[in-house]
């Protein structure tokens, strides 16, 4: 046992076990309090079965699973969302393709979001914009379940559908499609460190070169996008001028990538073509 009875919060968290933030999160979600009672109640000594408990929580955490998965969500775009071994786990750079699209998404406009996995991105732009009208899509039953609650979590209206890319949108069209699909090249070292040890490999590896996603995707949106809307993708780190020469290579407008509040560009996309324009 990591945490043994009678120890108050505050020796806990003058003598963390864990990263200090990863520490408080566990020890608010073993003990049902908040991080407000966790300062008032510095002075609380554990029982018994709160130590045991408290202990679990930490061993699983120092054996690598990620908080959000031992807790069952993370916020995004300020909003709470449920979250499971079987999607994605949000992370803060994804908020950047949220802001992209809420730009870009004319009123009532059709969004389309590929791979929504825990429906955050979709979710997401549906809170923000009550008026549009977002479709997502998933290959995976595990993951659409997901998405479905949190959709109704958040009160949201969001058409899920079961599909492998495009094709349970044949004859669908969109003002704006986005994604972050699976971009991480096979036999990437981070696919075997840190929280993506237990994330779902199909979200994070297109199990080839870390580009064939994308290209299904950049080519298959033309067909499903009105004159002049949007292509928006996340990718690697690394990898814009690859993407930027997929979407050019497939006469995409306007093609560009935006960066991340890290700097690191972290987003690209393009307009379908218009008549005249390439």
């Amino acid at each position: 046992m990591l945490v043994v009875p009678g120890t108050t919060l505050a020796a806990l968290q003058r003598a963390p076990l864990l990263d200090p933030v990863d520490q408080r999160i566990l020890l608010c979600h073993a003990l049902g309090i908040t991080r407000t009672a966790l300062i008032t109640q510095s002075d609380r000594a554990l029982t018994d079965a709160e130590a045991a408990g408290v202990s679990a929580l930490l061993q699983r955490r120092l054996a690598g699973e990620p908080v959000a998965y031992i807790v069952g969500r993370r916020e995004f775009y300020g909003l709470d969302f449920q979250v499971g071994p079987g999607v994605l786990i949000p992370r803060p750079e994804t908020e950047l393709l949220v802001e992209l699209a809420l730009e870009r998404l004319p009123p009532r406009g059709r969004v389309l979001d590929m791979g929504t996995g825990s429906g955050a991105i979709a979710v997401a732009i549906a809170h923000a914009r009550p008026d549009a009208q977002v479709t997502a899509l998933d290959v995976s039953p595990d993951a659409l379940a997901i998405a479905r609650r949190n959709a109704e979590r958040h009160g949201v209206t969001v058409h899920f559908q079961h599909s492998d890319w495009f094709t349970a949108v044949a004859q669908g069209t969109f003002d704006l499609i986005v994604s972050n699909p699976p971009y991480i090249a096979a036999g990437d070292r981070h696919l075997s460190e840190g929280d993506l040890r237990f994330e779902p490999p199909g979200a994070l590896t297109d199990h080839a070169d870390g580009l064939s996603a994308l290209r299904t995707i950049i080519e298959g949106a033309p067909a499903h996008l009105v004159a002049g809307g949007w292509l928006l993708m996340e990718h690697g780190y690394d990898q814009s001028a690859a993407v930027q020469a997929l979407l050019s290579s497939r006469s995409y407008a306007g093609v560009q990538s935006w960066h991340d509040l890290a700097g690191i560009a972290r987003v690209t996309g393009g307009r379908a073509s218009a008549p005249g324009e390439g």
